[in-house]
């Protein structure tokens, strides 16, 4: 399992054909992602208001557990971590139960499977002198974790249901090079296939493997692939509208800015914490980018958002203004 790791260090994934393309709501890899950018210091975006959320809500034990998948340098785990496969409906109970029941053997297998000639390094050594203690540890983070976050996913099941119907609608109309461009910063798809930043680079192809996408509850440049499963590839990525969720303004304070501007409108406003492509902003709301840009010029009337010209794409930016209006209604 790789994970992105914040540099241009690519991972290739060739594909010679059109994928197949299917989508799975796992919520494993939401915790994972959490795990990895709250508690092992791998940031990836996580607003830091929810860090000290989750750091709070875990114990010293878990906190032990969860620190080699932070190691710099390394963006391997060993496969005990997640599923092999993202298994829609499998809870983060089931997998924190499945760790604690992983025989030792298989852990000290896994390691060295994940690491091959250069050995175990010295950041996994603990857990595979002590496997069992080392499994109920992460088994407690997820669980620890998830007591944070559920609450949060559950209030994101409207943008999951909006991200399957994108993605099936990418693949009925043949709209996947979109589709796919538009995951993440750190992935990139072009002529030959996927392009994944990664700081372990590997070559990998896609062949007659099915692709599952995973979108996730997570900061804006998390990416957690599989690419060496015998049968599928899975890709996991942040849900479009998630930072929404993070921020967690309160409800009528939300609704005031929606009667102010609109909802679609401030709902671009929240999105825009970085700066985004029109392409990327109507992907993100499931529109066209005619009426993105419709919405977009509006606000930039009001003076709540910029455009700038890199290269052939025009980004739009969040102003000082638009910034200090979203902080006037999330209080």
């Amino acid at each position: 399992m790789g994970a992105d790791t914040g540099t241009r260090v690519w991972s290739e994934l060739r594909v010679s054909s059109a994928p197949r393309v299917s989508v799975s709501i796992s919520p494993n890899l939401t915790a994972l992602a959490v795990i990895a950018d709250a508690l092992a210091g791998r940031r990836r975006g996580l607003p830091e208001r929810w860090r000290r959320v989750i750091q709070d809500s875990v114990g010293p034990q878990a906190r032990e557990a969860v620190r080699p998948l932070g190691a710099p340098g390394y963006s391997v785990v060993p496969d005990s971590v997640v599923p092999q496969t993202p298994i829609e409906g499998f809870s983060v109970a089931s997998q924190a139960e499945l760790l604690r029941a992983v025989p030792e053997e298989q852990l000290t297998a896994d390691l060295e499977q994940a690491f091959g000639e250069q050995g175990v390094p010295e950041h996994w050594r603990w857990a595979a002198d002590r496997p069992k203690r080392w499994l109920a540890g992460y088994a407690a983070a997820l669980g620890d974790v998830w007591d944070a976050t559920g609450p949060v996913w559950a209030r994101a099941a409207s943008l999951l249901d909006r991200e399957v119907e994108r993605v099936g609608t990418a693949v009925v109309r043949g709209g996947l090079d979109v589709l796919l461009s538009s995951l993440s910063e750190r992935i990139q798809y072009g002529e030959d296939g996927l392009l994944i930043a990664d700081l372990e680079p590997s070559r990998y192809d896609l062949g007659d493997r099915r692709m599952i996408l995973v979108p996730m509850l997570a900061g804006r440049d998390a990416v957690i692939v599989k690419l060496d499963h015998p049968e599928v590839v899975w890709i996991a990525y942040p849900v479009p509208g998630a930072e929404t969720l993070w921020h967690g303004p309160n409800p009528r304070a939300a609704d005031e800015l929606t009667a102010l501007i609109g909802p679609v409108r401030a709902a671009l406003l929240h999105t825009l914490d970085q700066p985004a492509t029109m392409s990327a902003l109507a992907a993100g709301a499931g529109m066209v980018p005619s009426a993105i840009t419709y919405h977009c010029e509006r606000l930039v009337a009001a003076g709540l958002v910029s455009r700038e010209r890199r290269g052939r794409e025009v980004w739009i930016v969040r102003t000082r203004r638009g910034e200090e209006l979203l902080d006037l209604f999330r209080h």
